[in-house]
């Protein structure tokens, strides 16, 4: 741990003294077990899918996992305000993007979702919504309950905003990110203190979106009908991802022993959770299952003191998202619910992902540090 004393003050002798150290340890402990996943899955797909290194994934995805903990630590360090105007400037930058996409993005199975970039490779635009929304809806939400006049101009803004990417999303289509960012803003309008009519009202059409979406779209179909019908269709990925947590046990197999990862198209990522059970068993899923639920559990628990509402309502959007991805991940690969290509924060490979998730959790170590009565934000 870092050697500080509560007299540093300098900016990173305040950020020391002021940040949750049990949440950073948390996503450092994460990070972790995405270096050694990665170790353990990446290798084996790069090689099996004829990639020109054996080694190809490894090293970008420590790039990747380096280049979070920067971003973790620079974000946190803005004031209330900085990342209001960060989450703004990244909403407006991801929404331009992600609207690119569709018009000069590659439609990889049967989707338009990415823009190929010199240098940087591939990028999902629409990850970085996810956390920048979560702010810039709560940041408008709030003003919209604390403003004497014309208040409702606030919640004609997000909703505003929350229409624009619901289209573009549903163009591309990539209806497991607008689910996320669906219950990010739900979270937020009951946490704001809405009418609870309102918000049977809201739960109920987006009831009726998600049927819709059923009929819409023949992927959506097909996952729910091959979910409850194991019978229909092609379940190859989930039967190889169930026995491997059946190979796996109490204790695993043993690092590197595990053959998930030789059979599986997305060992690496959206199935890493099945790579994690065979290898290391019951208690290392258990041990990463606590560390999500530690850092949802614990940002709660913090908020409950917090007097500020938009503080509040970013934070509640921001652990939605995380907590309700990790979950989607981790239950997909168990079978619990339909598949869906959900990246596991942190532990999956995926840059993007990795990324954005890093600005998110940024975002919440940020809001939710101590400060001091009378003593101006940083950044601000």
């Amino acid at each position: 741990m870092m050697a500080l004393s509560r007299a540093d003050t300098s900016v990173l002798g305040r950020w020391w003294w002021s940040v949750d150290r049990w949440t950073l340890a948390a996503l450092f402990a994460l990070v972790g077990f995405g270096y050694v996943m990665v170790l353990a899955a990446a290798p084996a797909v790069a090689e099996r899918i004829g990639a020109a290194s054996r080694n190809v994934f490894f090293f970008r995805q420590v790039f990747y996992l380096l280049a979070a903990v920067f971003v973790i630590i620079t974000v946190s360090l803005f004031s209330p305000k900085g990342v209001r105007r960060l989450a703004l400037l990244g909403c407006a930058g991801a929404l331009a993007l992600t609207a690119a996409t569709l018009v000069i993005g590659p439609e990889i199975k049967g989707a338009r979702r990415w823009l190929n970039l010199p240098l940087l490779g591939s990028l999902q635009p629409s990850e970085f919504l996810k956390p920048c929304f979560a702010v810039v809806a709560a940041w408008m939400i709030a003003e919209a309950k604390t403003a004497e006049r014309r208040g409702w101009i606030g919640w004609v803004l997000a909703l505003g905003l929350y229409g624009m990417i619901a289209v573009l999303l549903k163009q591309q289509p990539d209806i497991g990110m607008l689910m996320v960012i669906t219950a990010t803003f739900l979270a937020i309008i009951f946490v704001s203190g809405i009418n609870v009519v309102i918000v049977s009202i809201i739960g109920a059409a987006a009831a009726g979106v998600a049927v819709l979406a059923y009929f819409m779209f023949p992927h959506v179909q097909s996952r729910v009908a091959r979910f409850l019908n194991p019978g229909v269709g092609d379940n190859y990925q989930v039967d190889v991802a169930l026995e491997a947590f059946g190979a796996g046990g109490l204790m695993g197999v043993g690092p590197g022993e595990g053959r998930v990862k030789n059979v599986l198209p997305d060992a690496h990522a959206d199935f890493v959770f099945a790579v994690l059970g065979e290898e290391f068993g019951l208690i290392i899923c258990l041990l990463v299952l606590g560390l999500f639920a530690f850092v949802v559990l614990r940002g709660l628990v913090r908020l409950l003191g917090e007097a500020d509402l938009f503080v509040i309502l970013a934070a509640t959007g921001l652990l939605t998202q995380f907590g309700l991805q990790a979950f989607v991940n981790m239950a997909s690969s168990l079978h619990l619910i339909p598949t869906k290509g959900m990246t596991l924060p942190f532990v999956s490979y995926g840059g993007s992902s990795v990324i954005a998730i890093a600005i998110g959790m940024g975002f919440l170590l940020a809001l939710t540090r101590k400060r001091m009565l009378g003593r101006p934000e940083e950044g601000s």
